[in-house]
């Protein structure tokens, strides 16, 4: 079969979905006699056949069609069989083609060059049919697994392929829930007359337990929380953003943490209280086996006369304005643990210049690369170090020298804090 033939010979891409397709041979030879004998024994054998008179016809052929098998004499005018089977090589195809030379050259050099230049097969001419057949056969076998492993790969990039796609999909209500989380800290730092307060909220993955906040009363009071949910994930997100709702700071009515005055304005309830009101509701009001650590500071902006309710949250520090730390508490019990729990509430007083820091135990239980903790003498370190640093730019320091000790900024738990830096007024 000349090139003209080529139109009615089968190619890979016509195949029908589902069906084994009839195979293909190619044949080359400059020998009309010896492709007709070949093409003859070939089709009896179960291919369909196309024939080439040249490797330059051939190679032509091969841009359209996939021939599973190539039957290519050596020896051809032009290009010959090795030059064919090196290009042949070079073209891009979904699928291997066998290829067995056709040749006399018996020689160790020969079959070596041959093997380098892309043959899977000799066959020494004149050629026997039952050798042929035999290797042809074993050149099928080969075939037949790479169509199969062919398969089994189209299989799994098409499971990786619908993995991804479900991992996005995934993945993007965290992303979501993240931005929402984050939401619940409208404002990171807002400046008053008599300080400033600043906020930080990392979660060591999209979504965490951890939340912080402030709210204002009209008795010149400042309300300071910092609350961790036990656990992570979208649950613990999910505990954080009902208790936002508890301390909101643009509803006063729904604020556990505020009650009316008989002038009919709102003033915040001693911290106790407010600690004893929220270990009510999550015990009677959330079924959930959540339960979190909390700490609840009343500043009186005026005096700088601090009230605080600490439930297992770690240790407030004051920073005092010529640099020395203070961490005064008693510790306390979990909120959301057991009914009628036991808090206790203790005061400190600042002084224009000080500063109050409420942090997660994501910072004092920071670990470096040997395991060992931040702690609160490392919290204190750091402190000092960045005495002369304030408002936001404290929390960017912080975090950069939490990534020093830690090695890396992968933080494994959340990492949150409020810092409020007081400056009374001068008539006060």
């Amino acid at each position: 079969m000349q090139a003209s033939a080529l139109k009615h010979a089968p190619a890979h891409k016509d195949d029908a979905p589902g069906r084994r397709r009839q195979r293909l041979a190619l044949i080359v030879d400059d020998s009309r006699l010896q492709r007709h004998i070949l093409g003859k024994a070939v089709r009896a054998w179960g291919f369909d056949v196309v024939e080439a008179a040249s490797g330059d016809a051939a190679l032509e052929m091969c841009r359209d069609v996939s021939p599973d098998l190539v039957l290519s004499d050596w020896m051809m005018p032009g290009m010959n069989g090795l030059e064919f089977c090196d290009a042949f090589r070079k073209l891009d195809r979904d699928d291997y083609g066998y290829f067995i030379l056709l040749t006399s050259k018996s020689e160790k050099e020969e079959v070596a060059r041959g093997l380098e230049a892309g043959a899977d097969d000799f066959v020494s001419k004149p050629v026997d049919l039952n050798e042929l057949r035999a290797r042809i056969t074993a050149g099928d076998r080969i075939l037949q697994m790479q169509r199969e492993l062919t398969g089994k790969n189209q299989l799994i990039s098409q499971t990786l392929r619908e993995l991804q796609r479900l991992y996005d999909s995934i993945d993007k209500d965290p992303i979501e829930a993240k931005k929402l989380q984050q939401s619940l800290v409208r404002e990171r730092s807002v400046v008053f007359d008599q300080g400033q307060v600043s906020l930080l909220l990392r979660s060591s993955g999209h979504v965490g337990g951890d939340l912080v906040g402030f709210f204002r009363s009209g008795d010149n009071h400042l309300g300071l929380y910092a609350i961790d949910v036990s656990g992570h994930g979208i649950s613990s997100a999910l505990m954080t953003a009902r208790l936002a709702g508890y301390l909101s700071s643009t509803a006063p009515d729904q604020n556990v943490a505020l009650e009316l005055s008989r002038e009919g304005a709102y003033r915040i309830r001693p911290p106790l209280a407010v600690m004893q009101a929220i270990n009510n509701l999550v015990l009677n009001e959330m079924d959930t086996e959540h339960y979190f650590t909390m700490i609840l500071a009343d500043v009186d902006l005026t005096t700088g006369k601090v009230a605080l309710a600490q439930a297992g949250h770690p240790h407030p520090v004051v920073q005092r304005k010529g640099g020395n730390i203070e961490q005064i508490s008693p510790g306390g019990f979990p909120v959301g643990l057991i009914h009628d729990a036991q808090f206790s509430q203790f005061e400190l007083h600042l002084q224009a210049g000080d500063r109050l820091l409420l942090c997660s135990d994501g910072v004092t239980e920071c670990p470096n690369d040997m395991g060992d903790l931040l702690a609160e003498e490392g919290l204190e370190t750091i402190m000092q170090n960045l005495h002369d640093v304030t408002g936001p730019a404290f929390f960017e320091a912080l975090i950069w020298k939490l990534s020093e000790f830690a090695g890396n900024q992968d933080f494994p738990d959340d990492v949150s804090g409020v810092l409020f830096e007081y400056q009374a007024r001068p008539e006060a």
